[in-house]
């Protein structure tokens, strides 16, 4: 089972919302598609899933073209499941009723059986006569889940699903959806803008923008190696350090990190992970003075505010992320540098 997506276009209007995307998720693969509100996401989904007609390029499943230009298999007969944002319950069935919606070609003998392994699959057996009104919203995602698996789709869509749930709930819904995902063992393809949401669910992240794909690849390769400036700010938080090219190595006031691609003397910007900036005693070796200037526990990670002079008779002001433990006073004077490994050079932005 292989979802192949070739050289799609879209257009509303005057407006090229997608412009070449090409990309095939792989039987049990798990895709996220990353990016900015209004970049192509969704539509791409509602392509896929033929509730938009395709203008050019190609969608194939298991090898089966589903849409291209001038021929379009009708949205009934691709077997994509969708789970859309709203999760578009109908509020006068109930969840039995509503997960059996979408099996009315299957024999009515069989459809019963098939509503309670979906059930089963998300584990809400005991809410089958339930109304939608009377489960949370944690809850109604999992059921619109299992009306999307009933069907036994070849393929599953799953467009903003988390994003109406509270932080605390959206962690459980997400883990549990990974392992129904996992179990399912057909493509999907998730839409998000949440890079921390891509980086837990996906096996593979299309970072898009502007209606193409920025970078594909696994959630270390955005984060760990990102390709340009966007991706790296996209995939987490960054310290911008002014740099120059010297040797192939971008230097900065608290350390190098590689630039091959940069030439000799050239200005550049170091994009630095918070966790990439180690905080040292004020006299350790090769490290470069700051000064605290917060200090917030935030559970998993401490982060700490710092400011650096510049070497210009300015000041950086950086992020570090700690693990917990450490006690940082304000105003206190430390030791930092740079991992490296969490750094990233480009060609200095244009003033």
């Amino acid at each position: 089972m292989t979802l192949v997506l070739t050289d799609i276009h879209h257009a509303y209007g005057q407006k090229q919302v997608l412009r070449g995307i090409t990309l095939e998720v792989a039987r049990g693969e798990i895709m996220c598609l990353l990016g900015p509100s209004g970049d192509g996401k969704t539509t791409l989904l509602r392509l896929i899933a033929g509730l938009e007609e395709l203008q050019q390029g190609r969608i194939a499943l298991n090898g089966a073209v589903l849409a291209e230009p001038g021929a379009d298999v009708p949205p009934e007969a691709r077997h994509v499941g969708f789970v859309f944002q709203d999760y578009a319950l109908f509020p006068h069935l109930t969840v039995e009723d509503n997960v059996a919606f979408g099996l009315r070609r299957v024999p009515r003998g069989d459809r019963g059986w098939r509503v309670a392994e979906a059930l089963a699959r998300v584990g809400l057996e005991s809410y089958a006569q339930a109304w939608p009104h009377q489960l949370s919203g944690g809850q109604q995602q999992r059921v619109a889940l299992a009306r999307a698996l009933a069907p036994r789709p070849e393929a599953l869509l799953l467009d903003e699903a988390f994003a109406s749930l509270d932080a605390r709930l959206r962690d459980q819904v997400r883990d549990d959806t990974l392992h129904v995902l996992q179990q399912a063992g057909i493509p999907a393809l998730i839409v998000t803008h949440d890079a921390e949401e891509a980086m837990f669910m996906a096996d593979r992240i299309a970072l898009i923008r502007e209606g193409r794909v920025e970078q594909l690849g696994t959630p270390e390769d955005l984060y760990l190696r990102p390709r340009s400036p966007f991706v790296a700010t996209f995939l987490g938080e960054v310290n911008r350090l002014p740099a120059r090219v010297r040797a192939g190595m971008a230097e900065t006031v608290i350390g190098h990190a590689p630039a091959p691609d940069l030439p000799e003397g050239a200005a550049a910007e170091l994009l630095l992970r918070p966790e990439g900036l180690r905080v040292l005693s004020p006299d350790a070796p090769g490290s470069t003075m700051a000064e605290v200037e917060a200090f917030r526990l935030l559970g998993a990670t401490t982060l700490v505010h710092m400011a650096v002079a510049d070497g210009e008779g300015g000041v950086l002001h950086l992020h570090a992320r700690l693990p917990p433990g450490a006690r940082l006073g304000r105003g206190e004077r430390v030791g930092v540098a740079l991992d490296p490994e969490r750094a990233f050079a480009f060609p200095a932005a244009a003033p």
